[in-house]
């Protein structure tokens, strides 16, 4: 029978799974697999154990906390047990903590919320104010005496603030910041040494220094989020007044911590720092939910492993680790060579990843990534996933070190890296990815939006001989493209109505779109409204181009060069005979009627695309921001408009005007398109 189908053979192997990953996670500080994955295999046991009680052990990892002290440090017999937490990852499973809460007390609770801190806890003992000891969870009752490298954090004081306890041990996270994270990688990177996966890895290894200076220089955080002994101190009934206690005394609680009084709040409250939790400066994981009074926490207990008054809310993973299949490499617009990775995917960060940047070829060196490696993923939100690196442990002998190679992929032209970049480039302007990546630039939103062209349809273009350059996007052959499959009158319509519409796109949106070498929209948007016309630009020397606040002599001397070739001169030229517009808002003769205003546009305007009006604001001496505030002098509105900047305009009373008053407002200011709005 297979393992999988046999719970006593496979509790066993789930067993001796959980046990390894427990070592390499809480003693080695190198673990070979994910937060989430982990949970996963306990959750998996606990399952079995639940549905085959006989198969239960006192010393099932379901039952027990961390992992035995390591041998390198002495070992802290602590004076109160340290815990783990039972975990949920949705209402449901929050609702049913709750539901086993009532089998133990009755009346009503209010609850701690707390962030979960992904850091190392830590047990710290104070005896009559003075620091003394420090240890880390261990197996929770015994842990790892890590007292001199402690003493170095900067968070945790020496001594306490005002009338102290005779006693007090004190429970907290002590975590790596993000900017020291970034910092220590960086340094580890310039020295020659090993990349830490993660803040919480680097954190661990820090405190598990024989020289505390390594510990010192690692800038480690510390937060206080439990007393586990107060001896010859107040009275306290309540969690949250600890918290308070402990601040008090000097030692760091989260500013975060809130009490609510049903778990409906508390959802809501898990679910607004799922939203936020990249607006902090440390990591979190999740949310602590602990009940609130003292004395129904007694009430409730503990089993073996777990409080019952308190469980973790997790965040659904943004790391998982999955198998690096191959390292490839694709070619940009401008030639440039990117690394890729293709990856077995693997759902992480709420999406399916299959493919991950790995930037250029001295990234692929730092991280040490070779095809066949195990590798972390990281998904974070809406961000690019990212693979952070390899587990080590598990990479299988004699793999390979990846080169980069010396042939584009795609034209079989050179790949060229030049002294002193980073970045490799194939030198074959024909090279087709160059062509393709040019025209779809030229098309996308933040250029010259032309709907209906998108990645497909350009290659198919370019494959068909109807598209060579940008410029010909104006003079497609309509009746060729109506013989394709796949385009019907309709398609055929829209596509025309779409080019034709993006020839009155700003000019800071043509120069974003010819694919100018540094010039990205910022310094496009600059250039156009400083020189006011594209042939002013044409013509300025590098030293004009310059002397533009917010260009520089990089940016210069590429737009310099890029107009000095005859072939893209060719194609300027080809844009103007099409009637594409070349002039800026910076024109000399564009009266000076919003200097200082604050207008803000949303919805869709029948004139105006939204980047054309911002411009045009602009161009009058006024502000275009993104956001409604007391500073907004009124609310431009076309069709399906924000609903949060409406509601926000009303709520602080600023007028709203339509298009026709817009037209006013630019023309004659803004007292003129309040009379016409009102």
């Amino acid at each position: 029978m297979p393992c999988s189908d046999d719970p006593v053979r496979r509790a066993e192997d789930l067993r001796g799974q959980i046990e390894h990953h427990n070592v390499r996670y809480h003693q080695l500080d190198e673990p070979e697999i994910t937060d989430a994955e982990y949970d996963a295999l306990v959750r998996e046991l606990a399952r079995i154990e639940e549905a085959h009680p006989e198969l239960a052990r006192a010393d099932s990892p379901t039952q027990t906390v961390g992992a035995p002290p390591s041998v390198l440090f002495a070992e802290v017999e602590h004076l109160v047990a340290m815990m783990s937490l039972d975990n949920a990852v949705s209402l449901e499973e929050l609702l049913a903590w709750g539901k086993r809460m009532e089998r133990f007390i009755s009346g009503g609770v209010d609850y701690v919320c707390e962030l979960k801190i992904d850091g190392v806890a830590v047990s710290l003992l104070y005896e009559d104010g003075r620091y003394v000891r420090a240890a880390t969870r261990g197996d929770g009752r015994r842990g790892e005496d890590i007292t001199p490298n402690v003493a170095t954090i900067d968070a945790i004081p020496d001594g306490l603030d005002g009338d102290s306890p005779r006693l007090l041990e004190v429970r907290g996270e002590i975590y790596m910041p993000l900017p020291a994270f970034e910092q220590l990688n960086q340094r580890q990177a310039e020295e020659g040494g090993r990349l830490f996966a993660n803040p919480r890895n680097a954190g661990a290894g820090s405190l598990r220094q024989k020289d505390p200076a390594i510990t010192a220089s690692r800038r480690l955080g510390f937060w206080a989020y439990q007393a586990g002994t107060i001896e010859g101190g107040p009275v306290l009934a309540r969690h949250s007044e600890t918290l308070d206690y402990l601040k008090g005394l000097g030692l760091p609680v989260n500013p975060e911590v809130t009490t609510l009084g049903s778990l409906d709040e508390v959802y809501g409250f898990c679910g607004r720092w799922l939203e936020h939790r990249h607006d902090l400066d440390y990591e979190i994981d999740g949310v602590v939910v602990k009940v609130d009074d003292l004395a129904q926490r007694q009430e409730l207990g503990a089993t073996s492993k777990a409080p019952r008054w308190a469980v973790a809310f997790k965040f659904p993973p943004e790391e998982r680790t999955t198998l690096l299949r191959n390292i490839m490499v694709s070619i940009g617009r401008t030639g440039k060579a990117t690394p890729f990775a293709e990856l077995e995917p693997v759902f992480v960060g709420g999406s399916t990843v299959g493919l991950s940047t790995l930037h250029n070829e001295d990234q692929v060196r730092k991280k040490d990534v070779r095809p066949g490696d195990t590798v972390i993923v990281r998904k974070a939100g809406d961000v690019i996933p990212e693979v952070v690196g390899p587990v080590l442990s598990l990479r299988p002998e004699g793999l390979p070190e990846w080169t980069f190679p010396t042939q584009c992929p795609v034209c079989a032209g050179p790949l060229v890296r030049l002294p002193g970049v980073s970045d490799t480039f194939c030198t074959n302007l024909e090279c087709p990815a160059q062509r393709y990546g040019r025209i779809e630039h030229f098309a996308s939103r933040g250029a010259m939006d032309i709907e209906g062209l998108g990645e497909r349809t350009v290659r198919l273009f370019v494959d068909l001989g109807l598209l060579d350059d940008v410029a010909d996007v104006y003079t497609l052959d309509y009746d060729r493209v109506g013989e394709i499959e796949g385009f019907g009158e309709i398609s055929v319509r829209n596509l025309r109505e779409a080019v034709e519409r993006s020839k009155q796109r700003p000019l800071a949106n043509l120069l974003a779109g010819l694919n100018i070498a540094h010039l990205g929209s910022t310094g496009s948007r600059v250039l156009a409204r400083s020189m006011g016309h594209l042939d002013r630009i044409m013509a300025a020397s590098a030293d004009e181009l310059a002397a533009v606040e917010g260009v520089g002599p990089t940016i210069a001397a590429s737009v310099r060069q890029f107009f000095d070739n005859e072939r893209n001169r060719a194609v300027v030229e080809k844009l103007r005979a099409a009637g594409v517009h070349f002039e800026g808002p910076g024109a000399p003769d564009v009266p000076q009627t919003l200097a200082g205003v604050s207008l803000v546009v949303t919805g869709t305007l029948e004139q105006w695309s939204r980047e054309a009006a911002e411009e045009a604001i602009k161009a009058r001496g006024g502000k275009a921001p993104g956001t409604v505030s007391k500073k907004t002098a009124a609310v431009v509105v076309g069709e399906s408009p924000g609903t949060a900047k409406l509601a926000k305009a009303t709520e602080i009373g600023v007028p709203i005007l339509d298009e026709d008053a817009f037209e006013r407002v630019l023309e004659q200011g803004l007292e003129a398109g309040l009379e016409a709005g009102g």
